[in-house]
């Protein structure tokens, strides 16, 4: 059986030690989009991103990638119970919420287990969750995520749930636009994520694609800093917590647009967020990037609780973004 929840499901992957350095932050901040706009050299709110002074901040976001940053192989599949092919994966979705601002630089080990296993029926989802500590044990941030196998479900496991997120039938409490720049995933391959879907021409057209595709985690850091220049006054300190399900790709070159919705006050009690694409093309105008997208501002939940994960939606399967 490729998939066996019953090994799988609870099982814990080896711990990982890794560190970081505030050039890696920096890279990190520069590859989603930090300090490109015209000005940004002597904007005081971008330089808090791109500056390593006393002011310089970690955007949330950078936890999730922080553990693999200096990796240059491709993503290990080794779960428990799990006999799986990486090119059957998608990342479905992704979440991280922190348990303060994130050091611009420090040692950590984080811990992961397998948490879910759903039936899809013609596909498997498996979310993991993963707990970055101090040496000394302190909690840092937690990250869930789901990945998406095809041609892996029929196993008899529980479906799951099908969540979503829809942001309020009214017109969005801040607006922006990001331009995508030609480079920009070649910029964030040196993250850590080396796989050429991003940057070989040849390998993404064998993949069935006019040209490399820009990453997943690439929008989803772009988005959440739009975010939160938007309704958080620029400010990283304030996210407690930032969560999507990724929902199509994006091309170098091409515009996403962000809309935010500040429910904090509301049920919702979070900031809604929707990023499209923004195209003079007809086919690629309003294309979906990240969907069910929120961002948890400081206090809006108590530390180291998480919502639920995102599951992929019914029918979102090709939309979703290559893993990692």
């Amino acid at each position: 059986m490729p998939i066996d929840p019953t090994k799988a499901i609870g099982a814990e992957l080896p711990s990982q030690s890794f560190s970081w350095s505030s050039s890696d932050v920096l890279l990190y901040h520069l590859g989603i989009g930090a300090g490109s706009r015209p000005g940004d050299a002597t904007d005081p709110a971008a330089l808090r991103y791109t500056l390593d002074s006393d002011a310089l901040t970690v955007l949330p976001s950078f936890g999730v990638v922080a553990p693999t940053f200096h990796v240059t192989e491709p993503p290990s599949l080794d779960l428990p119970g799990c006999d799986i092919d990486l090119a059957s994966v998608l990342h479905g979705s992704q979440e991280i919420h922190v348990d303060g601002p994130i050091p611009t630089s420090g040692e950590a080990v984080v811990s992961t287990r397998i948490v879910e296993v759903w039936d899809k029926g013609k596909a498997a989802v498996i979310v993991q969750e993963g707990v970055a500590t101090t040496a000394s044990g302190d909690p840092l941030w937690t990250v869930r995520s789901s990945i998406f196998v095809r041609g892996e479900g029929g196993f008899g496991g529980e479906r799951g749930p099908s969540t979503s997120l829809p942001v309020p039938d009214r017109a969005p409490d801040a607006v922006a636009a990001y331009d995508v720049t030609e480079q920009q995933a070649l910029l964030y391959r040196l993250c850590g994520d080396r796989n050429p879907l991003h940057a070989d021409p040849d390998f993404a057209a064998k993949a069935g694609f006019p040209k490399p595709i820009l990453h997943g985690l690439c929008s989803y850091g772009i988005v959440l800093r739009e975010a939160t220049a938007l309704l958080l006054d620029g400010d990283a300190t304030r996210v407690a917590g930032f969560g999507a399900r990724f929902a199509g790709i994006v091309f170098p070159g091409e515009t996403i647009s962000i809309e935010a919705w500040d429910e904090t006050g509301q049920e919702a009690g979070k900031i809604l967020v929707r990023a499209t694409i923004s195209s003079a093309d007809p086919a690629r105008d309003g294309a979906p990037v990240l969907a069910d997208c929120y961002l948890e501002a400081t206090g809006a939940r108590s530390s180291g609780e998480l919502a639920r994960p995102l599951a992929p939606s019914e029918g979102a399967t090709e939309r979703s973004e290559e893993v990692r």
